[in-house]
């Protein structure tokens, strides 16, 4: 039989001390089970006492040798681990207490080289748009392909040996907190590493949306560099939350906030308002009732409603990035400030 892997939990730390008793609990009960042989929280220089609190617990604390983003705390943390996976956990993150031993499953196939999992349904975050905002990711996850294209670091594993020689996260283009984790998982695959997302594999998301930082986030930190990465290197993938599903949903959403826009300068523009909001619950059924069971139908409707207002400004910044690339002549426009 072969023996199981030695797993290293890897979580960057800033501003953490807060969530961090919450986050390491089952972390550490793992340790102590012998399921991970190491917990390493690395200080992204917190002006808080975010080391301080992780010694505290039992973790391992490592320090950034300047604050650098979630990236380079985990390229550090690569360097000392002493497992042969790396298991990436977000400090807003409570990862299940099965984690370890679904990771040892899935890496048991010598040609999965990185796995990745989704939040669970029951996010923290009271507010009805922190809610939607959670439960849309973990609805994406379990819905996506098995066998995945790219890489997601909340609650994802990879081989060291696989981190290390692609070279880990790209600290110089994704210099704050972006989509360092899909263009990983762009590399990964180039170098012919399987990248699994198991719908098993859970944690529960701390963080608190509003619509501001949803929004800054999803154009600023998602959209626009996805869609240059996109378009400059990887291709449009089928998959997630860029499927040929969305695209349709994307452009029936924009026809649909234009026509309510319009109304009030055109009456008899009614059927066609009508018309484009059935047909948006049609194509977004499964996702309205993915919404209704986690939350009710009031949560279902408000959720739903603005989810149209997200498809519209995502598909606006990849209209724009194609713009850039084509028009424009912009072409390597891959660097997040």
């Amino acid at each position: 039989m072969t023996p199981p892997l030695a797993i290293s939990v890897v979580m960057p730390a800033f501003r953490a001390e807060a969530l961090l008793p919450r986050v390491l609990e089952p972390l550490m009960a793992m340790q102590a089970r012998g399921d991970v042989c190491e917990v390493l929280v690395v200080d992204d220089r917190s002006p808080d006492a975010t080391a301080e609190v992780a010694r505290q617990l039992g973790a391992r604390v490592l320090t950034t040798p300047e604050n650098g983003g979630p990236g380079l705390a985990r390229n550090l943390a690569a360097e000392h681990a002493a497992g042969d996976i790396l298991w990436f956990v977000d400090s807003d993150v409570i990862a299940w207490e099965d984690g370890a031993v679904k990771l040892q499953r899935a890496f048991a196939d010598p040609t999965v080289a990185a796995v990745f999992g989704s939040y669970d349904d029951a996010p923290d975050g009271a507010p009805w748009f922190s809610r939607y905002k959670n439960l849309m990711h973990r609805f994406y996850h379990q819905k996506a392909n098995r066998n995945a294209q790219t890489f997601w670091a909340g609650c994802g594993a990879v081989r060291k040996d696989v981190f290390l020689a692609i070279g880990g996260f790209d600290t110089d283009t994704y210099r704050v907190p972006s989509i360092e984790d899909i263009e990983l998982g762009y590399r990964i695959r180039r170098a012919g590493g399987r990248i699994v997302l198991d719908p098993t594999l859970h944690g529960k998301h701390l963080k608190v949306w509003t619509p501001t930082n949803a929004i800054h986030t999803d154009i600023f930190r998602r959209a626009l560099p996805w869609s240059r990465l996109m378009i400059a290197r990887e291709g449009v993938a089928n998959d997630l939350n860029t499927s040929h599903g969305e695209k349709l949903k994307a452009a029936v959403a924009g026809l649909l906030i234009l026509s309510v826009l319009a109304l009030p300068f055109a009456l008899a523009l009614w059927p066609v308002v009508t018309g484009l909001a059935g047909l948006a619950l049609v194509l977004n059924w499964d996702f309205a009732r993915f919404l209704y069971r986690n939350g009710g139908a009031a949560f279902a409707v408000r959720a739903l409603a603005y989810h149209q207002f997200y498809y519209v400004y995502s598909a606006a910044a990849f209209v724009w990035c194609l713009f850039e690339y084509h028009v424009l002549g912009i072409r390597n426009r891959l660097h997040v400030p």
